[in-house]
């Protein structure tokens, strides 16, 4: 080439300066556009775009914002949706990022970070510059070149699947007015602290808006025809968008054949991450997950793949260090850049939570990765932790109840968290974890672990006991009583770690018979209280055989009034010989309320009144007890027809049952109240208050009651 320029010019041309210009951007009113085609139906996000919408208001600075949630939340396509509404506020073009696809071209993934920022440099700028002729291979001169080109250009930059703050750093355009929207599966806090982007946190979708996804995906009349299946489904698929679409799709493709054929299947834990991809394996919901897992360093991924274990989705930092086996520092570290990749939530009172399909892949690297024996282990110091927790509770409720298990060794190097000035109350902990406690003891008696489990339940009654959860209550006692039972069948177990399990299989026996009873279970409760009879007798343990027999008295009681009152004299003599006070005063109690009820009130009010008395006279005075006297002291003096104290007794009683939070037995107070009202017509606008709050409480432990009350309730109109 110079040889032939030599012969074309004269000497002199050679020393001529030339200034070339660089190329002129694309033909005025043509704009660059990088989004990707929209596909598919999109479903509300109403107020997540308000918020993205607000980016746009801006033209004297620009704008950055983080769209951020686990994967398959459908953040893209969020994002898309948007940019593709917003085109007229960005003249000066629309430019795309993916990073993913940058990674997945590297020959050494995530390793490669400033060659694929490079890459997504030179990729806007050609836009930009409508040619590639002038972009540099030097990552600092594509930076300078970038700043400079989008100086007057008002731009929106759509960066998906970043993972890295230096990422989006280095494609911030200085152009006023300009936007940059990233997508991430990290809420990238170095972005929000220090770039001042705004974090817009996308969540699943919620029950309605799943069902539009899929009345989309599968036609509106499919899902109309099988409306339960298809909400079982939106449940099932946690509200993800990529898991409603492949389960559509399976449909739509007749993989399928229902919705209600499909709901069944992923029904199936096991079966679920598996039923929601397509056939191939080449798209499915661990797929989609995989890359965030991968990414993650050994720490936060071993427990990622560990919390896949843990038998309950909401849990505090202290239920993952015990699962991990990590201490409580090392575990808020975790657990905050677990929760910063969007694979964990953080709810307001500080748990966190895993949503049920991440949970299962979880679990799934968790059986390809850890030891066979790990997760026992696991399930193990879980319960181990639960067991003090609920043990501790229990005693600060109330440190003189029965208690069969010794915990003397295990609770004597505990801190206890409810004797704390700041510390929870005990009933509200126990209220708040009670859905984990199940998890964990069902978890227990799966894996065998008997001498933890009926420990766990015995103490978790002290919850029920004052809040009739009447199905939870009724579960853990199988649980525990069918825990202790194995234990003391096994050979291997030492005889004195077997007597006690017997014993305690008697006392979780006794308890069961009382939510058994409330649910209109009678026979269940007598079988149920037949074997505790039968343990609790063949031991010397006279509180337990006292206690065995005050539930005996509660259920004859209904069935056979006379002989109820003989087990409570029975009951009342084994207090006494055992020399406890609380447990005489108890029998007292029910041997006066069983009186009362045959007829004989004069009896049964000195009864009572000596019960409350001496309920209240106790070291640590029970007002809970003392409360129930005085409900059975309103009652006797209902049926002496002394109508004004036992209007005054019964609102007492209701009055303290409520402050103690036991709301079973002021729906008791509550319904007796109405029930004196309409008998005597005294006091007829309570009547209505008092039976909407007897039925509030029923439903909301689950008493069969509620529909006798909602019929007196109908009645009243």
């Amino acid at each position: 080439m110079r040889r032939l320029l030599a012969e074309v010019l004269p000497a002199a041309s050679y020393d001529i300066a030339f200034d070339v210009p660089p190329p002129a951007p694309a033909a005025s009113g043509v704009q660059p556009d990088q989004l990707p085609a929209l596909t598919g139906t999109f479903s509300n996000r109403v107020a997540e775009l308000d918020r993205m919408n607000s980016l746009c208001g801006e033209p004297d600075r620009v704008r950055l914002a983080v769209l951020a949630g686990l994967p398959g939340v459908g953040k893209t396509a969020l994002a898309c949706r948007w940019a593709d509404t917003r085109r007229a506020h960005f003249p000066d073009g629309l430019f795309y990022v993916d990073y993913a696809a940058l990674r997945d071209e590297s020959a050494v993934g995530a390793a490669m970070g400033a060659v694929e920022t490079s890459q997504a440099l030179a990729s806007i700028l050609r836009a930009l510059l409508g040619s590639d002729a002038h972009v540099s291979e030097r990552f600092e001169e594509l930076r300078r070149q970038y700043e400079t080109h989008s100086r007057d250009r008002r731009m929106l930059v759509l960066i998906d699947n970043v993972t890295l703050a230096a990422q989006v750093r280095a494609l911030i355009p200085t152009g006023p007015g300009s936007t940059v929207m990233v997508t991430s599966h990290s809420k990238l806090g170095e972005l929000v602290a220090q770039d001042g982007a705004e974090l817009i946190d996308l969540k699943p979708l919620d029950p309605h808006s799943g069902l539009k996804l899929l009345s989309d995906q599968c036609g509106a009349d499919v899902v109309a025809a099988e409306p339960g299946a298809a909400a079982r489904l939106v449940e099932l698929c946690g509200g993800l968008p990529v898991a409603l679409r492949i389960v559509a799709t399976r449909l739509t493709t007749g993989d399928a054949p229902s919705l209600t054929y499909l709901a069944q299947e992923l029904g199936d834990e096991a079966e679920r991450l598996e039923g929601i991809s397509l056939p191939g394996g080449g798209h499915s919901l661990s797929a989609v997950l995989g890359p965030s897992y991968r990414l993650l360093p050994p720490g936060p991924a071993r427990m990622f793949r560990l919390l896949g274990w843990l038998p309950a989705g909401l849990f505090d930092e202290s239920v993952a260090a015990a699962a991990t086996g990590v201490d409580r520092r090392t575990a808020r570290r975790l657990l905050r850049e677990l929760a910063a990749a969007s694979l964990l939530d953080r709810d307001r009172d500080g748990r966190y939570r895993v949503h049920d399909l991440v949970r299962l892949y979880a679990r799934e690297r968790a059986v390809a990765e850890e030891r066979p024996d790990e997760e026992r282990a696991l399930v193990e110091r879980v319960t181990t932790h639960y067991l003090v927790l609920a043990a501790l509770a229990d005693r600060a409720q109330r440190a003189d109840r029965l208690r069969v298990a010794d915990l003397t060794a295990l609770l004597a190097g505990a801190t206890d968290p409810f004797r704390a000035p700041d510390g929870p109350a005990p009933l509200t902990w126990l209220d708040a974890e009670c859905p984990a406690i199940l998890a964990v003891l069902r978890a227990a008696v799966r894996h065998r672990l008997h001498a933890l489990a009926w420990p766990l339940a015995e103490a978790f009654t002290v919850l029920f006991l004052h809040h009739r959860q009447l199905g939870a209550w009724k579960e853990s006692l199988i649980l525990g009583s069918e825990a202790a039972a194995a234990l003391a069948a096994d050979p291997a177990t030492p005889a004195d770690a077997a007597a006690e399990a017997r014993a305690g299989e008697a006392r979780l026996r006794s308890l069961l018979s009382r939510p058994l009873t409330d649910l209109g279970e009678h026979d269940r409760a007598r079988t149920e209280l037949e074997r505790a009879v039968a343990l609790a007798e063949a031991t010397d343990r006279l509180l337990l055989r006292a206690s065995v027999q005050e539930f005996l008295g509660r259920h004859l009681d209904l069935f056979e009034p006379a002989r109820a009152v003989e087990t409570y004299r029975y009951c009342l003599d084994l207090n006494r010989r055992a020399q406890d006070r609380r447990g005489e005063a108890l029998a007292l109690l029910f041997l006066g309320s069983a009186l009362d009820a045959q007829g004989e009130h004069e009896q049964a009010l000195t009864l009572l009144g000596r019960a409350r008395a001496d309920l209240l006279g106790l070291p640590e005075p029970d007002e809970r007890m003392a409360a129930r006297a005085l409900l059975a002291l309103g009652r006797a003096h209902a049926h002496r027809e002394e109508y004004d104290a036992a209007f005054h007794a019964l609102e007492a009683a209701a009055d303290t049952l409520q402050a103690r939070r036991a709301y079973g037995y002021e729906a008791d107070a509550r319904e007796e109240l109405a029930g004196l009202a309409q008998r005597t017509g005294r006091h007829p606008d309570g009547v209505r208050a008092w039976l909407t709050r007897a039925l509030e409480i029923h439903e909301a432990n689950g008493n069969r009651r509620a529909d006798d009350v909602r019929r007196r309730l109908r009645d009243l109109s």
